[in-house]
């Protein structure tokens, strides 16, 4: 049972895990400055970079996509606060406007393109292919200090390992930063802190947590955990070091959870075949959301919260 474990799902469970917490750290600063749809719009802006990667390649490797859906990410950023300036439009439309049209132009790529020979079709970007992402070289719980097991995993989990470490730590060193130009643009432009790179670089780490995400859990899922744990997170606390604590602790739960109820719960109660992870992730996040409604401590408060 324990090998069947460790090679079924532990690694789907893990990367679930990784992509959770990398999108519910840029999550809360995005949350506070009511920007959360940003994680939206990035979520589904990198699917044409992805497809334009693929075509450009021929194949489906990691990095060409990646670079891709990246460049695709930061041209939507481009875009958006461009239209936001130069048709003086509210931020949500102009959001709207963009992550809706580029996504509808990867989809007309992704279905006029000769991918018949490859796991790359609209399922595939939209949910996630967490099912996948299986560890046939392990053989127990002794494969994870194995270094020829080890160099077996998906290539997903040790990615993600690298952007967790690269979002904590941009969010970590410039802490204070953030904090002061998330609650009051105009005292940290004051004290000389560039709140407007700052903003800016905090998109593009969001960005990198998406592309990071997209290929394990789809465009759509990573909306859910960019938005669910911080938001849930805020309504528990007024601190921010507290909040961004049970972001993290929402994270962790919705993933595994999550994991277990759709791969696990539908068997046990007699059914023959489990339900997506990544859906049973974001189902798990929007529940822990809806109890945080009900009886979090900050629920009628929350609303004091000021625009950064």
């Amino acid at each position: 049972m324990g090998t069947e474990f460790v090679q079924l799902s532990l690694m789907p469970m893990l990367i679930g895990v990784l992509a959770a917490v990398a999108c519910a750290l840029p999550g809360n600063f995005l949350l506070l400055r009511r920007q959360a749809l940003i994680g939206d719009a990035i979520s589904h802006v990198v699917l044409p970079g992805i497809v334009v990667g693929f075509l450009v390649t021929g194949s489906i490797t990691a990095w060409p996509m990646m670079i891709g859906a990246a460049f695709a990410a930061v041209l939507s950023v481009v875009l958006i606060e461009a239209i936001k300036r130069l048709g003086r439009i509210e931020a949500g439309a102009a959001m709207g406007v963009v992550f809706t049209s580029m996504f509808a132009g990867g989809v007309v790529l992704l279905e006029q393109s000769d991918t018949s020979s490859v796991h790359l079709d609209v399922e595939h970007a939209l949910y996630g292919n967490m099912e996948s992402l299986i560890w046939l070289a392990a053989d127990g719980w002794g494969s994870l200090i194995d270094w020829a097991a080890l160099r077996e995993m998906p290539s997903q989990a040790p990615r993600l390992a690298v952007v967790l470490v690269l979002v904590a730590a941009f969010v970590f060193t410039f802490w204070k930063e953030l904090k002061i130009s998330t609650f009051d643009e105009g005292y940290a432009l004051s004290l000389g802190i560039p709140a407007l790179a700052l903003g800016f670089a905090l998109v593009v780490v969001t960005a990198i947590a998406a592309v990071a995400a997209f290929d394990a859990v789809g465009s759509i899922i990573v909306i859910a955990m960019f938005i669910c744990p911080p938001a849930a997170a805020r309504l528990m606390t007024d601190d921010l070091w507290v909040q961004v604590a049970w972001s993290v602790g929402f994270a962790v739960l919705s993933a595994v959870l999550g994991y277990l109820l759709a791969g696990y719960g539908p068997l046990l109660a007699g059914f023959d075949h489990a339900v997506s992870a990544a859906g049973g992730i974001a189902t798990v996040s929007g529940l822990i959301l809806a109890a945080a409604c009900l009886v979090g401590p900050k629920r009628k408060r929350v609303g004091v919260v000021r625009e950064g």
